[in-house]
């Protein structure tokens, strides 16, 4: 029967890597996979000789010896186990995502794009990559990404000059992401599980990952794409009206977002519980902004009409990304069924006790660390969420362990090296049609290269620190 669990996750996986080959969203193979491994668990229950104890992250004793309506309830409680962890996240994310919405719903980005005033290609390519490497750590990459092709949009109008920018912005919120415990959904996933903190975690990735986006950027300073100026173009946004709310909005909406780290440090509550009082008091203040924003253009008709009915809050929950939500649903239940079985932690103490290296064995620590270098390589072909949640599944090691950091550099900037390897490469491939083998081509080679460099900073990061 784990024969079988094992086999629908990898056809599972396959499915969601050939997402565009087969024509179907990710989230379908996510969800099937899902309800199929849980349901072969538990019509073969009476079969598996072992479990993992989550919460003691160890194997049960004597698992094959209990009855049979004992192991129903144990793997229900698991279930229900799993299912609170993932809602966590997913509640999370839905915070943030509507917060990021708010924003957007009054302009507040423009507010960013007003900063921009110069025509050099390389001074805008410097500009974007820090804004990238920013907002990813305060909004996530997948949110920074989608908030700066869209202002990309609006200032370079040549497409084939745009990708090289799309490009670029795609490894610098990468990196951006993997420093910060808001950043990316695998880093979040590591700080809710207690695995990271959030000082320790800045700590130790920032640099590294500075140096990620540092030299990619520098790089493509030097090529031909970045030389000269930007033709002029006209701005299309330039005369229309403005909401006197855009920047309040802006600054209120990042400032929330980014006190719930400092909300868990003090309160010791799971992250989610200060994410939705950051948007409880986001969703206030765009009420009243709402409000009087009618009061005041209330002879402007039409802007009135388009919002007289519905609330900010209202609108911003419509249009956030239910299939991503769904999608981390499926893949995080469906990992969570390998690790009840003990399968994922079986694999890893073979993984580890087992490598060798020209014959003879190596230290644990040089191990662990090749091990995440190729999850980090790996997040490039299959999405990074599933592979942190199978490490969740595989190392037992303790809070702020440095294998910890290392997993969330690795998967958060590895899958920078294929467009299809990220959130934010995803997006910013339905975005501006970028074609996979052209990234391939042209930005592959930098994402490894900064993501080496990276990798050597951490570890001397790491001997520095010690």
């Amino acid at each position: 029967m784990e024969t079988v669990i094992i086999a629908v996750f990898v056809i599972g996986y396959l499915a969601i890597t050939l997402e565009h080959n087969l024509k179907i969203d990710k989230l379908i193979p996510a969800l099937v996979m899902m309800a199929i491994s849980w349901a072969l668990i538990s019509l073969g229950i009476d079969d598996f000789t072992q479990w993992f104890d989550s919460g003691k992250h160890a194997l049960l004793d004597n698992f094959g010896l209990l009855a049979h309506e004992e192991k129903m309830h144990l793997m229900e409680e698991t279930l229900l186990h799993h299912l609170g962890k993932t809602a966590e996240i997913l509640v999370f994310l839905l915070g943030a995502m509507t917060i990021v919405e708010i924003i957007d719903y009054f302009d507040g980005f423009s507010t960013i794009k007003s900063f921009i005033r110069t025509k050099s290609k390389v001074r805008i390519l410097w500009i974007f990559s820090f804004l990238a490497f920013i907002l990813s750590a305060i909004i996530d990459n997948l949110t920074a990404t989608i908030v700066l092709i869209s202002i990309l949009q609006k200032i370079v109008s040549n497409r084939s000059v745009r990708i090289w920018y799309a490009g670029l912005i795609i490894i610098a919120a990468n990196a951006g992401g993997a420093w910060s415990p808001i950043g990316d959904v695998t880093t979040t996933m590591l700080w809710i599980g207690d695995k990271v903190t959030t000082l320790n975690l800045i700590k130790y990735l920032l640099l590294p990952s500075l140096v990620c986006m540092l030299i990619p950027s520098t790089i493509a300073s030097f090529l031909p794409a970045f030389k000269g100026e930007l033709e002029e173009d006209i701005d299309e946004d330039a005369n229309k009206p403005k909401s006197k709310f855009s920047s309040t909005m802006l600054y209120l909406g990042l400032g929330a977002i980014v006190s719930v780290p400092v909300f868990k440090t003090v309160t010791h509550l799971p992250p989610y519980v200060g994410m939705m009082l950051a948007l409880g008091v986001v969703a206030v203040f765009a009420e009243i902004y709402s409000s009087s924003k009618f009061s005041v253009s209330g002879v402007d008709s039409e802007e009135s009409d388009s919002h007289a009915h519905h609330s900010p809050v209202h609108h911003s929950l419509s249009k956030i990304e239910m299939p991503s939500i769904l999608f981390f649903l499926g893949i995080l239940m469906a990992v969570a069924a390998l690790e009840s079985l003990g399968l994922l932690f079986g694999f890893a103490n073979n993984l580890k006790e087992g490598m060798p290296m020209m014959g003879t064995e190596i230290d644990g620590t040089l191990v662990s660390d090749l091990v995440v270098l190729l999850l980090g390589v790996g997040s490039a072909v299959i999405d990074n969420v599933p592979l942190v949640a199978a490490s969740l599944g595989m190392f037992s090691e303790g809070v702020d362990d440095q294998l910890w950091h290392f997993i969330a550099y690795s998967a958060g900037t590895g899958g920078s090296m294929l467009i299809i390897g990220s959130a934010a490469g995803v997006v910013a491939m339905g975005m501006e049609k970028i074609d996979f083998f052209w990234y391939l081509k042209k930005i592959s080679w930098l994402a490894l290269v900064g993501f080496l460099g990276g990798a050597l900073v951490f570890f001397l990061t790491r001997m520095w620190l010690a």
